[in-house]
């Protein structure tokens, strides 16, 4: 086990969350600790926007660049307002080295980056191509000569600490994996303190219950699994024949458990999209803790610091009173736009919530929006009755245009390379009622409860009463309709806008001028979360992007944000029904209290049940413990380990080199398969690698340079030295899947082309330029 590199890691991350903290009290200064648990996404904010610009010229320059203005805004900050308290900085710290050594001993037990059961090479590639780099645009590994055209704006936070602490990729990789989850976790703790702190709810508790929704909690399908197991045979069998599932997995006992299975509990016919048989599970549907355990370092997680630090911004200008327009306008149209710019280039997908949140923000927010314009302007558009919710919703809408205009402008030179030219699509295939309560059932059921509860208060338990029966009644009619999460989720996106916009509140905050900027309202900053969740899940039940594996990607890269934004929303909601619920009757108070503990305590072991055995198996399967991905190389492809170490030890900056493609998932070289392992675990481009290439630009391109590299390999003299040179070729690998694939490989035979490196079953050729 590396432990001098886990202390310096661990110790840079400590010092990054100080400097960003420092930061972070001017722009959350009524926070409960001042933004300081935001540390790390302002910290790593500020590195990455001079990295990425500075970077055009230099990446070296670039990174200490960064290093340079943080220390200095640092420096600035802390002599004008002061540095974190030192109570409040232990706390968090803490928050976040447990989170961090959690992740670690997790990949410490499985550290290895293979090419299968993800896209760890595709992650693994990126950030190896990053270190090596000299500059931006990024040259594409898997496509030599052209940008890369996925999104990497997370491989770049991850290079940027690997360059500043000179650690080895396959070592950073494991590392920045377990750095990432810890910032979602502390800025998810941070952020349900804080809104439960502005609604006077216990902090501690509220933080406490998100930090479990969203680092260790999963969803409901391993809980209903194991629940059939205990059934009896003849019943358990029933039980799933009915809901149209089969019993495997966990339901036929703790024997037959595996992780995987709760990332896949949605099936979509995909009859319409091509190659899946119908039937095929193609939809993923992953929670935090999977997609750690799981251990890619994907665009859909390492985004979710950032998403939660525009959350965080939003909040901020919720708690802002209508006077002080300046910090409004500078939250909104400063701060915010600069995060969607760094979101657009980390995860795309999540480019768009940035405006949503911003639109729901502003719309339900205490202060008048139209205080945002000139007083004059503003004035004019102050309406009285359900005119002023059309001027919300409007000034809604046009600041969310702003904040993804400008976020478009920070991320510019993003947008201006390689398009994928994907189209939209409407009206996918639905999901059931059983598999949206399976992986949605951990929020929903308490949001709804929550709102019941609120109900109760508003109108009295009667109505609420009759209120709950008929959206119960709602949901099941919509499920037999097959548009479930209509049934499910417009109930709850009714009963938060209602308690958000209640024209009651509106007259009670005007009557009582403490009120006027944000008194004591109904529900808080939750809504706002519950809301923007809901809408995404509604989303994708109609709307995705058309790709050959219908709708997986949108579901994926979208329920991730889900299950964030919920996760936050959720421990407020759950210290609310805890400390805050009481009906009026002593004996309805007494079982309502005894309820919700109950309640909260079923949902907490039943979501815990996962982490039990997944963390179990994990722990039996793994070997001696290391950081080193890279270490399974010299037992499962020894005849190709010294080959690919010597690419990585002893080329300068990034060379072109040629591998057998296409390529994919598969690492069995006597197949023909090599998954690009020389570029992938290298950073080096290679020709033409992976097929998700052809994904990125279009099968045309991709097939003919397919066929360029079989003529590199196999083809005439002087074809061969016109690819070479047209490609810029500088070394050409034969390994076991070259000569697989190619047969007799004739590229040795040209004059010019000469023997670098020979080790075991590989053989590497220098191309010398000199001689075409």
């Amino acid at each position: 086990m590396e432990y001098g590199l886990l202390a310096s890691w661990l110790a840079l991350y400590l010092l990054l969350l100080y400097a960003g903290g420092t930061v972070a009290g001017l722009l959350f200064p009524r926070f409960a600790d001042r933004g300081l648990a935001f540390g790390v996404p302002v910290a790593v904010s500020i590195l990455w926007l001079v990295t990425y610009f500075a970077g055009r010229l230099s990446l070296t320059v670039g990174v200490w660049l960064g290093v340079g203005v943080l220390a200095v805004s640092t420096l600035a900050v802390w002599w004008i307002d002061g540095g974190p308290n030192a109570r409040t900085y232990a706390e968090t710290a803490g928050v976040f080295t447990v989170a961090f050594l959690f992740v670690v001993g997790i990949r410490a037990l499985d550290p290895g980056i293979v090419p299968i059961g993800g896209e760890k090479f595709l992650d693994f590639g990126l950030l190896q191509s990053l270190v090596r780099a000299d500059s931006l645009p990024l040259e594409d590994m898997w496509f030599a000569g052209e940008p890369v055209a996925y999104y990497y704006g997370g491989h770049l936070v991850a290079a940027i600490l690997t360059r500043i602490t000179g650690t080895a990729g396959q070592f950073a990789y494991n590392l920045a994996l377990a750095g990432f989850y810890a910032t979602l976790v502390t800025a998810a703790y941070g952020l349900a303190g804080a809104v439960a702190s502005e609604r006077g709810l216990p902090r501690r508790l509220a933080a406490g219950l998100t930090a479990f929704c969203v680092g260790i909690a999963s969803n409901l399908s391993t809980p209903a699994k194991f629940v059939i197991w205990l059934l009896p045979d003849g019943l358990s069998q029933t039980v799933v024949e009915r809901g149209g599932y089969e019993l495997d997995g966990l339901a036929s006992g703790p024997d037959s458990f595996s992780y995987w299975d709760a990332s896949r509990v949605i099936e979509d016919s995909a009859a319409d999209f091509g190659t899946y048989e119908p039937g095929a599970a193609l939809v993923i549907d992953e929670f935090p803790l999977f997609a750690w355990l799981n251990g890619d370092m994907h665009a859909h997680m390492m985004s979710t610091g950032f998403l939660l630090l525009a959350a965080a911004l939003c909040f901020s200008y919720y708690q802002t009173p209508a006077a002080e327009r300046r910090r409004r306008v500078a939250l909104l149209f400063g701060a915010l736009p600069a995060v969607a710019g760094i979101m657009a280039v980390t995860n795309t997908w999540s480019f768009p919530s940035m405006g949503g949140l911003a639109l729901l923000t502003v719309t339900v927010a205490p202060a008048d929006p139209t205080t945002l314009l000139p007083k004059h302007v503003g004035q004019r558009l102050r309406l009285n009755g359900p005119g002023q919710e059309g001027v919300r919703v409007g000034m809604g809408l046009a600041v969310a245009g702003g904040v993804l205009a400008l976020g478009l402008l920070w991320s510019l030179p993003f947008w201006l390379g390689p398009a994928s030219g994907r189209e939209i699509a409407v009206l996918p295939d639905r999901t059931s009622l059983l598999e949206l309560l399976a992986v949605h059932g951990l929020f929903v059921a308490p949001f709804w409860l929550y709102l019941y509860a609120q109900t109760g208060r508003a109108v009295g338990r009667s109505t609420a009463r009759i209120v709950g029966l008929v959206t119960v009644g709602t949901a099941a009619l919509a499920a037999t309709l097959d548009i479930a999460a209509v049934g499910l989720l417009v109930p709850l996106l009714l009963g938060a806008w209602l308690f958000a916009r209640s024209p009651t509140l509106d007259r009670t905050v005007a009557a009582v001028p403490a009120l006027a900027d944000g008194g004591d309202r109904p529900v808080g900053f939750e809504a706002v979360l519950i809301l923007a969740g809901a809408g995404l899940v509604l989303l994708v039940e109609f709307v995705f992007v058309r790709e050959n594996i219908g709708r997986m990607n949108t579901v994926f890269k979208t329920y991730m944000q889900v299950w964030v934004l919920w996760g936050v929303a959720a421990g407020p909601v759950l210290a609310w029904l805890l400390t805050r619920w009481r009906p009026t009757d002593d004996r309805a108070r007494a079982w309502a209290s005894i309820g919700v503990r109950a309640f909260v305590a079923l949902l907490v072991c039943s979501a815990s049940l996962y982490g039990v055995f997944a963390l179990s198996n994990h722990v039996e399967a793994a070997g001696d413990p290391t950081l080193d991905g890279l270490a399974y190389l010299d037992d499962d492809h020894p005849e190709e380990a010294k080959a690919i170490r010597w690419l990585d030890d002893n080329t300068e900056g990034r060379p072109t080199i040629v591998t057998a493609a296409p390529a994919g998932y598969q690492w069995n070289a006597d197949d023909g398969e090599g998954a690009s392992a020389p570029s992938s675990l290298t950073g080096l481009p290679t020709v033409a690698g992976w097929t998700h290439e052809a994904q990125y630009r279009n099968d045309t391109v991709y097939d003919r340079r397919v066929d360029d590299v079989e003529t590199i390999y196999t083809g005439d003299a002087t074809e061969q030295r016109r690819l070479l040179e047209a490609y810029d070729v500088r070394y050409v690998y034969v390994g076991p899947a070259e000569r697989a694939r190619y047969g007799d490989v004739t590229v040795d035979q040209l004059q010019g082309v000469t023997v670098a490196k020979q080790a075991d079953g590989v053989t590497i050729y220098q191309v010398r330029p000199e001689y075409f």
